[in-house]
Parts: structure tokens; sequence; C-alpha cells
């Protein structure tokens, strides 16, 4: 694998040092009912079923901008959503205060989203509609600097960042979220304030069968920590730890065949891999993307596209069958470059830049060509983090 040193000029490039202290949480931030009220909400657009949701993870009042996204891909501000909670911001960051993927995830089949506040330790649980929110819950995060969600079927689990990363899981039912007893696993990491940009885990998700539970350690281990998942939706006591030498794993997808991708912002590159038996991780193939702080990724239909924050840029990658990675080149994007959500059966792809906080959209053409149709700003959201569609 490739030398972690090549990290440092990667993101030296585009990033400088910020530091933000962030309160902690109470645990009266555990589950309860909190229905928006208008202090708290602010509609600007009408109806609409296809939509865009982007968290600007604002450390003074973190909130959702709900866009509505018409035929064609543009995007229309439909209304904010205050979260109730704070966003946070990582000493050493810039355009990416989280450095995580998976901030704003939307659970098609319970109707949910789900948004981190990493400044108030809590994720907030909102009904979506169309594109309106109506918020349902605040619950405690189980830990310190919550980063990323994922859900499978009726469970959800909570990666928070600091206190050496942790795991939290919940249980969805009839549109509530209740923490499942014994789920909390911690991952040992040895993170401190020098290295908490780069030494905290990147995202957590689920395997495609619910079976497995991935979390990316970036530089604090240059990992990928494999959990098996019991049918009470609590974890194995310890993770298979997938060691990948100085390539800081930092975000994770799957191709339909079951196999992973891994962005690595160490030698900047997509590798994929097959998961077996126990939690393993053997690699296929890995392809440069000759850009800068490689680090996130996300599928859109048959294309994979990973976000190049040094750069100002995502590269798109098609999967054969045996997981080698053709290059479809790269696109350039506004500055500091982030997550990116996929929306219109792969018609459209939606990336999130941190420098400025804009969403840049861009329409799918053939071979997975990306044709830019515009762009939005949300309010507040410099070096905000996650994005998803409905």
């Amino acid at each position: 694998m490739k030398a972690l040193s090549r990290l440092a000029p990667a993101f030296a490039a585009a990033l400088a040092v910020t530091a933000i202290a962030v309160p902690a949480a109470s645990a009266s931030a555990a589950s309860r009912p909190a229905p928006a009220s208008p202090a708290h909400q602010h509609r600007v657009d009408g109806g609409g079923s296809d939509a865009v949701f982007v968290l600007n993870d604002n450390t003074t009042a973190n909130a959702v901008a709900a866009y509505h996204r018409a035929a064609d891909g543009r995007l229309t501000l439909a209304g904010t959503y205050d979260t109730r909670g704070l966003g946070g911001v990582l000493s050493g960051s810039v355009v990416d205060h989280t450095a995580s993927e998976g901030a704003l995830t939307y659970d098609r089949a319970s109707g949910l989203l789900f948004a981190v506040n990493p400044g108030s330790n809590s994720v907030s649980v909102f009904r979506v509609s169309g594109d309106r929110l109506s918020l349902r819950q605040v619950i405690w995060s189980g830990g310190q600097f919550p980063v990323s969600v994922t859900v499978h079927g009726n469970h959800a689990y909570v990666l928070n960042a600091l206190g050496g990363g942790t795991l939290s899981g919940y249980r969805i039912s009839g549109g509530w979220v209740a923490p499942i007893a014994g789920s909390t696993r911690g991952l040992g990491l040895g993170t401190t304030a020098a290295t908490a940009f780069t030494g905290t885990p990147g995202q957590v998700t689920f395997s495609p069968d619910g079976r497995s539970l991935l979390v990316t350690t970036k530089a604090a281990s240059n990992a990928v920590d494999v959990f098996s998942v019991n049918g009470d939706g609590t974890l194995s006591s310890s993770p298979t730890v997938n060691t990948l030498a100085g390539d800081v794993p930092f975000a994770t997808a799957f191709d339909r065949n079951g196999d992973v991708l891994v962005s690595e912002a160490g030698p900047n590159a997509v590798a994929t891999f097959t998961l077996g038996a126990g939690g393993v991780l053997t690699q296929l193939h890995v392809a440069d993307t000759g850009q800068m702080a490689t680090c996130w990724i996300v599928r859109d239909g048959r294309y994979f596209y990973a976000s190049n924050a040094g750069s100002g840029s995502v590269s798109g990658y098609s999967v054969g069958s045996s997981g080698g990675l053709t290059g479809l080149g790269n696109t350039t994007t506004d500055a500091g470059t982030v997550d990116a959500a996929a929306a219109g059966h792969g018609r459209f792809l939606y990336v999130q830049t941190g420098k400025s906080g804009i969403v840049d959209e861009y329409a799918v053409g053939a071979g997975g060509a990306l044709t830019s149709i515009g762009s939005v700003t949300v309010a507040g959201a410099v070096g905000g983090e996650g994005i998803t569609a409905a």
C-alpha cells in the first residue's frame, strides 16, 4: 500500500488549522418527542415529492435545508429546519468540519431523516414528507461528537468520533427511535486534540444484507473495522480489523455485487475489496485519482464518484464484475469538495462543497459523464457536511 506521508500534502494544499470548542451534551437529550415550532422552521416554497436535504453543521443553530428537485434536476429552496442541536468543528478542519461521510442519512423505508449534532452530542430525527420535514425526536448519540449514521431494516447505528470513537445502536419502530440495550461499542482509537481531524473515524456503514457493520478509522489506525450484527441489533464484542497500512480509509460504498469500494485519503485512491467470512476484506483493485484529499465516495446507479477536497473535483469510476475500476475522468466543482448524493434513479448528482457552503448540481449522462446544471448556496453551511436525497 501507499505511504501515509502522502496524506499531509494532499490536505495541506487546501486546509489550514481551525479549532472551535464545542459544548458537551446533557443526558437530558435522550429520546423524546420534539415537534418543530414555527420559530424553528421557515417555509419558503411549496410541495413536490423529489427532494435533496443538506445539513449546514452550524455551531450556533444546526439546520437542515430542504430543496425541491425539479424534473431537470435543478434545486429550489423549500424550507429550512432547525435540528435543535449544534454543529461541531474538529480541530484542524476548514472545509469539512466533521471529516466524515453520512452526517445526514435518509431511510426510505421508515421515511425518517437522521441529522447529527456534533456540538451537542445528539441526533435529530425528522419525518420526511416530500420536501417537507417535521422534527420528531432529538436523541442522545451515545457518545461524543456524532459524525455518521447508517440504517438497515429497523436498526440504526451512530458513529461518535471523539472519546476514542464509539458506536451506539437504535431500534426504529412505528416512526420512533429508541436505544438498543447493550449495543454501544468502543473503538479504542488513540485520538488526541492534535489529531482530531485525521485521527477520528470517518463513516459507519451497514453491508447490503445488514449482517456486517463497517467503520473507517482514517489515520487513527488505518483500518476498516468490521463488526458482525446479531439478530437483536447488537454487535459482536470486537471487530475484525482490516489494516490498510498508510492508506487512511475514509469512506465506503457497495457495488451491485456486494464488493466494497473504499476512498483512501493517503494515496488519493479508490480501492475495491471483497467482504468475506468473518469480516475479512480482500483487495481486488486500486486506482489513483490523481487528485488531492480523496475522501468521500458515493454510488450513483452504475457509477461511483469520489470527492477530492484538495482539488475541488470529483473522480468518476465504473466497476467491473471482478472489482476492476475504470476511470471516467475528473469533473471540477466549487472549492472544498466534500460529500455528495445521487438522485433521480441515477440521473443527477449533487456535490456539497465546504469552502463557501455551495451544492453543485450535475446531470449524469452516458458513460457517467457529469454536466453542470447549476448550484445553490446553503445558508450558514461553510465547512458543513451532510447531504442526502429522497
